[in-house]
């Protein structure tokens, strides 16, 4: 049999692109549920606090200035600085920013982060075509269900070689960008197909630490902005992207599934699926952490002989850096996050610095700390995040296993815990007294009559 024809059998050549565009064409504020609704409003909060929170960094800085260079009609604000600029410019800054503390969301089964992808374009189509705040509900919905739903069906073989964020979340944001701007199912249809075209973002940053991560974030949201505002004025794309012999799933993955792509669509929400993260590393750290956390209370960290972590095989290969040597390297180190865990207590945006990074302390506890693969916990993920660690002392040990990191929709985070969070981020960009006037505004944004509202506050 041909591969060509070997392809047609396996993934059947259907309509999945079609089907994807009519829904993202369709969602609908009024239908709903309440509970979609109020997922969607912290969702939006959190992605804002972790751009103003890296607003403030290297990467951020950076971005602000490329974004000031791009210029433009002066139509969307750059977080953090209050310039407007170009909604592709503003989407592509915000996108970076948002991405840097490693506080940015995450869906579980597609291995993503979907709202560093689809708020920054939403955020900056919606201050160009206004309107009230439920049309970016519409818009986060329907791009959080894209998102997911192509790095479920791209799969793990994709995530092998393909940063999942960058290439599925310009999916995620062409629709929560051709949402806002009213397209057709034909034209969404055309905007899928030049974000699939465009998509792209490879795991080599990992070898040294580049700053190409948070440009991944930035580049899949603006990249969504333009393929959206071009099939808006009839640019065409193909409209079989996804399911095409010659299409996006079959050049990225060995092992893709149609099936994700459509299976119960418009029966339940992905954004119900997707977990808020709490410590400011990489998500593949955070089972760790949290049992690290739990340990920390039984023992003393001066008698501590060894720490034993075991993790899934893709932690390791994503956080199994055993020696970081700057701080967002220790961002990758499941040795580090528990080191810092077990003597600290946290792993916030402080606990990730030079000085952190130097204590000896803290380094005499790393080299204790051995991480490894497990095969019993390689079967439970990508489902759930699950990890083990033992702690050995002089003559006894003690162990504590995670499936449902804190943040997970099974093991969330509480209002008020995501409130502490978001005043920590934001107020890095803003008075720290606006800051709970914001959070409030943020995270009920169907109350916004039109995103001045919200962004005459930044």
């Amino acid at each position: 049999m041909k591969a060509g024809v070997c392809w047609l059998v396996v993934l059947g050549l259907a309509d999945e692109t079609r089907r994807l565009a009519e829904f993202a064409s369709s969602v609908s504020y009024r239908s709903l549920p309440e509970e979609v609704v109020d997922r969607v409003g912290l969702l939006f909060a959190d992605w804002l606090a972790s751009a103003l929170g890296g607003a403030a960094e290297a990467p951020g800085r950076i971005a602000a200035r490329v974004a000031r260079r791009l210029g433009g009609h002066p139509e969307s604000t750059v977080l953090g600085y209050g310039e407007r600029v170009s909604c592709f410019a503003a989407a592509l800054a915000n996108g970076i920013m948002s991405h840097i503390l490693e506080l940015d969301d995450v869906h579980k089964k597609s291995v993503t982060h979907p709202g560093a992808a689809v708020f920054p374009a939403a955020l900056a189509v919606w201050e160009v075509v206004g309107g009230g705040g439920e049309r970016l509900v519409e818009a986060a919905v329907a791009g959080y269900e894209l998102v997911a739903r192509v790095g479920e069906a791209a799969g793990r073989s994709h995530y092998e070689i393909w940063h999942t964020t960058a290439t599925a979340g310009t999916f995620g944001a062409a629709a929560a960008a051709g949402r806002l701007l009213d397209l057709s199912p034909e034209e969404m249809a055309w905007a899928l197909g030049s974000a699939g075209t465009s998509a792209s973002g490879l795991w080599e940053f990992l070898e040294q630490g580049a700053m190409s991560k948070h440009l991944h974030a930035g580049k899949a949201a603006a990249l969504g902005v333009l393929s959206a505002m071009l099939a808006e004025e009839g640019f065409t794309g193909s409209t079989t992207i996804l399911e095409g012999r010659r299409g996006f799933l079959r050049a990225t993955s060995r092992q893709p599934s149609l099936k994700p792509l459509v299976e119960g669509l418009g029966e339940g929400y992905k954004v119900m699926e997707v977990s808020i993260k709490p410590y400011a590393s990489c998500r593949h750290t955070h089972s760790a952490i949290d049992a690290a956390l739990k340990l920390r209370e039984e023992v003393d960290v001066r008698e501590i002989a060894e720490v034993k972590v075991e993790v899934y095989s893709d932690a390791l290969k994503i956080a199994g850096n055993p020696s970081p040597k700057t701080p967002y390297e220790a961002k990758f180190s499941v040795s580090y996050c528990v080191a810092a865990a077990l003597l600290y207590g946290r792993a916030g945006i402080h606990e990730f610095t030079a000085e952190k990074l130097r204590s000896r302390e803290l380094r005499s506890l790393m080299r204790k700390v051995k991480a490894e693969a497990s095969s019993e916990l390689d079967r439970m993920y990508p489902e759930k995040w699950p990890a083990r660690v033992t702690v050995y002392t002089e003559g006894s040990s003690c162990s504590a296993q995670v499936d449902y990191p804190l943040g997970d929709p099974e093991n969330p985070v509480s209002r008020q815990q995501l409130e502490r969070k978001f005043r920590e981020l934001a107020s890095r960009a803003l008075p720290l007294e606006r800051a709970p006037k914001v959070f409030e505004l943020a995270s009920k944004p169907w109350l916004l009559k039109s995103p001045r509202d919200l962004m005459d506050m930044l």
